[in-house]
């Protein structure tokens, strides 16, 4: 009797070793992705650093300072800056937070835009010159239209979801919302 009770505690051990590994296995799975998500992502980081290699041969100093300056300016000046925006939006809606998404998405896509645009919108493209197509002349005024669509544009979502909301309620008794 004592074989079988070491034996099943044994057994009983082993599969719980194998449950352990298994839950192990997969959270380090779903925090790196799958292995195609691995590779794909390695292969965008290897080509991304042929095309810096390539085209920007010779400025390699600056643009390490460029890297690092951009990280530090983000992570201590920008996200204090975002979380205050963001905050104060969530109050000012007040109960209404759900809707802050409708400010959120389109300032997001107007900063970026502004990001990658900033020396075009500014006039700060004398180095540029050679490498874009276009004038820089009426930038700013572009970039501010493109950001009043991007609002309209969200605005026109917010009165589309609240006017098909209001006639999904309609029809229904009062109790039932």
């Amino acid at each position: 009797m004592n074989r079988r009770n070491g034996a099943g505690r044994v057994l009983r051990r082993r599969a719980l070793k194998h449950r352990v590994l298994k839950h192990r296995v997969l959270k380090y799975r779903s925090l790196l992705g799958s292995p195609f998500q691995i590779v794909l992502l390695l292969a965008t980081l290897a080509f991304a650093g042929y095309v810096g290699v390539r085209l920007l041969v010779g400025e390699t100093f600056l643009i390490v300072v460029w890297f690092v300056g951009a990280a530090l300016v983000h992570d201590l000046v920008l996200v204090p800056l975002y979380t205050a925006a963001d905050r104060g939006v969530a109050a000012a809606l007040g109960p209404r937070r759900r809707l802050v998404n409708y400010v959120r998405v389109p300032a997001f896509l107007s900063g970026l835009l502004l990001l990658v645009w900033f020396p075009m919108i500014t006039g700060r493209v004398r180095r540029y010159e050679p490498y874009a197509a276009l004038s820089s002349d009426g930038s700013l005024a572009r970039w501010l239209l493109v950001t009043a669509a991007l609002f309209a544009c969200s605005a026109l979502c917010l009165v589309t979801r609240a006017v098909l909301r209001r006639r999904a309620t309609k029809g229904r008794p009062a109790a039932s919302h």
